[in-house]
């Protein structure tokens, strides 16, 4: 582990993105801009390690988001290897620096000075400034333009004591994973290859602003991974987290909240939005928390339909639920009108949580599991046209201006989210609500609970 830590606003985030080779942490020209502990992975020369951005660190100050960005600090700092002190040479050493590095010489683990914004000869001889500090390792870079970042790679390298990474042989063609799994048996069912390595579920926490998030992903991690306060928009940067725990393994994606467009005002909150969004795309399963004191409002049903048209495993969390006055009837009254909103998808399992006092926030991971489980179900073609088959005969499709509709096979298509073709002689014929009715009927006999499902009807 190689942490960049220094004061804010002198670059860290950026050079963290250098490093990753990725845009994933957030980048302005104002302090402040990263606040919780930002984890990536680096390759170079054929090894790998890995690597945290940090926030600003500022001594002495009573501001809630810079005491807990210290509290981050100083958590990257115990469980680092390599500590990167990055300065400004554009600024010079300032009182901050000086602070910093007092802090950073009680640590008694490698320190390599980096000093940024050196993209030219004259800054190379500003950068001598630094010698002051009294860090033996020494590194002028651009972390913008990248100069500078191979010499500093290779030190890391030489100091971590790396294993190589095998060497892995590819064709030239990479196969997606609708295309990997598009292979059949005599039977008409799909051949699922077995995987090369591990991939693990991606189950991402999303929500408005201010519903407790961050406070349920700490809960459920046991430690304070993300800063939480009780200012809305606390988290800006989308955070990946290694969750393997009570027999489960899987990431979890804490995110920004996801305001309405309209009112979004900062361009920061505009790349946090963007981020949580592209996060709920990418996940397995959504977590949609929302606040028990609220309800599920029209921004909540927003989320939901992006989850839905992304094919993504979905579940209800209502967090806060030790804020409302409730009898033994409350928490299915409340159900029976979030599942009532979510009409015609309400097959969705829906939890009452609270994150402060830790109610049955670890029986969200056994549901979030059984989701991402049932969205990978595979239903045997034989199976399937024996349950269908017998359910269409019972009632039929309706027939439209003297046409009869006729089914006559079933098969569940490739894909990460379940897909069914029904194959029949008039498929144009077949009308939205006896879609419906297959899908429910579906649902009846297979469990898809909390899992979209798409159905298509497919010229025999």
């Amino acid at each position: 582990m190689v942490a960049i830590v220094g004061r804010p606003n002198v670059g860290k985030s950026t050079l963290f993105n250098r490093l990753v080779g990725q845009r994933k942490a957030i980048v302005d020209d104002f302090s402040g801009v990263t606040r919780d502990r930002h984890y990536g992975e680096v390759e170079w020369c054929g090894k790998k390690f890995n690597v945290v951005d940090t926030g600003g660190f500022v001594p002495n100050s009573d501001d809630v988001f810079e005491v807990a960005i210290r509290d981050q600090v100083n958590i990257a700092i115990k469980e680092a290897d390599i500590l990167l002190f990055m300065v400004d040479v554009s600024t010079g050493i300032t009182d901050l620096d000086s602070e910093f590095a007092k802090l950073l010489r009680r640590t008694k683990k490698p320190v390599f000075l980096v000093v940024n914004k050196v993209d030219n000869t004259n800054r190379v001889y500003e950068a001598s400034e630094f010698y002051k500090l009294g860090f033996e390792n020494f590194y002028t870079l651009s972390s913008i333009s990248g100069s500078g970042t191979g010499e500093l790679l290779d030190d890391i390298l030489s100091n971590l004591q790396l294993d190589t990474m095998p060497v892995i042989e590819s064709s030239d063609e990479e196969m997606d994973e609708d295309e990997r799994m598009a292979e059949y048996d005599e039977e008409g069912d799909l051949i699922e290859k077995e995987e090369t390595e591990e991939v693990l579920p991606k189950v991402a926490i999303v929500g408005r602003p201010n519903v407790g998030k961050s406070s349920l992903v700490n809960a459920l991690l046991g430690e304070e991974r993300n800063i939480v306060t009780d200012i809305a928009g606390t988290t800006r940067d989308t955070i990946n987290t290694l969750y393997n725990a009570y027999g489960h393994k899987f990431y979890l994606v804490d995110t920004a909240g996801i305001r309405k467009k309209a009112k979004v005002k900062e361009d920061i909150e505009f790349y946090s939005v963007m981020r949580s969004i592209n996060a709920l795309e990418n996940c397995d399963v959504a977590v949609l928390v929302i606040d028990a004191t609220i309800g599920l409002d029209a921004q909540d049903m927003n989320l939901v339909h992006l989850a839905i048209t992304n094919g993504k495993g979905l579940m209800i969390v209502v967090n806060k639920w030790d804020l409302i006055e409730k009898d033994h009837k409350t928490s299915k009254q409340f159900e029976e009108v979030i599942l009532q909103k979510l009409k015609p998808f309400n097959d969705v399992p829906v939890l009452f949580t609270s994150a402060v006092e830790k109610q049955r926030i670890h029986k969200l991971v056994d549901i979030a599991m059984t989701v991402y489980q049932n969205r990978k179900r595979r239903i045997k073609t034989h199976q399937l046209n024996e349950v269908m088959l017998e359910v269409i005969e019972h009632y039929p499709p309706p027939s439209i201006k003297g046409k009869f509709v006729k089914i006559k096979f079933v098969m569940q298509l490739p894909g990460r989210n379940p897909k069914f073709a029904f194959f029949c002689n008039l498929p144009q014929y077949v009308t939205e609500s006896y879609k419906r009715y297959l899908e429910n009927k579906l649902r009846e006999n297979f469990d898809f609970h909390g899992v979209p499902l798409v159905i298509y009807m497919r010229k025999k």
